[in-house]
């Protein structure tokens, strides 16, 4: 645990070293509602994603996005219907993100016409109609090199990782040094869109259910299937042997296929 938590606050402090070259931090909630809910909290996205508009313009976050959920093995045995994604630009903004008195001084802003006691009941129903069973703190280890511009209907797949004990940075460097440039290749041959590996930001026990996640973006539905059926023609033996220790260094935990629904950017 000791000398997990060392290798941890050594990828921490790269991370902060890095934060002049745009380093992204990242806040994944995974949330349930209940069928009897669901079109009330539709109602409350298109709500939230003008408080989040204004958030970005204040300069606290870089981004937000909605995505619904399609597939995937559930975290806990939970049935979560969808995932929001909220970028920010340092770890302090991140782990401010859910102050209520900036949600509520936000709401105001974009919806002139409400009072604060309308604008915090809004923020407290909307809190209430959902169920928020899993949230990580992230930040961003390596991406690809692209200018892929996100929109509504899109698909993803968050593949979620725990590193082997032991493994923490071979398995970070099979990540960037042989699965990042295998995504590249698939993103120039025009078979995804976008590729980004993230770290947790905050320090984990070893019972952790996962330690990093990748996100992988496809157009739509031909191009993911496509991308699946993509045999790397440039790999050499040797990048093949780094592909299996990069693959036995971790374990996949979780994969879920989702599509975008909303965004601010």
């Amino acid at each position: 645990m000791k000398k997990q938590l060392t290798i941890w606050l050594i990828a921490l402090f790269t991370s902060f070293s890095l934060y002049g070259q745009e380093q992204q931090y990242v806040v994944l909630e995974f949330i349930k509602v209940e069928p009897n809910r669901v079109l009330d909290y539709l109602e409350y996205k298109e709500f939230l994603a003008q408080v989040h508009k204004v958030s970005k313009e204040e300069g606290h976050i870089n981004g937000w996005d909605l995505w619904s959920l399609q597939s995937g093995s559930d975290l806990e045995g939970e049935n979560f219907q969808y995932v929001t994604v909220t970028y920010y630009s340092d770890p302090v903004k991140m782990m401010n993100g859910n102050d209520t008195d900036q949600l509520v001084n936000n709401a105001i802003k974009a919806f002139p016409e409400m009072s604060v006691t309308e604008a915090t009941k809004k923020i407290s129903d909307a809190m209430d109609m959902r169920d928020l069973a899993v949230r990580s703190y992230m930040v961003e280890v390596a991406r690809t090199d692209d200018s892929f511009d996100f929109q509504p209907g899109i698909l993803a797949s968050f593949d979620l990782m725990k590193a082997v004990e032991g493994k923490f940075q071979e398995y970070e460097r099979a990540e960037q040094e042989v699965f990042l440039p295998h995504h590249q290749r698939k993103i120039n041959a025009d078979l995804m869109e976008n590729w980004c590996f993230l770290r947790t930001a905050l320090p984990t026990g070893s019972e952790a259910k996962s330690t990093h996640m990748t996100m992988n973006v496809y157009s739509d539905y031909l191009q993911f299937f496509n991308s699946m059926e993509f045999e790397d023609m440039e790999i050499t033996a040797e990048q093949q042997q780094a592909v299996e220790a990069g693959l036995n260094s971790r374990d996949q935990k979780w994969v879920y296929l989702a599509t975008l629904e909303s965004l601010v950017r």
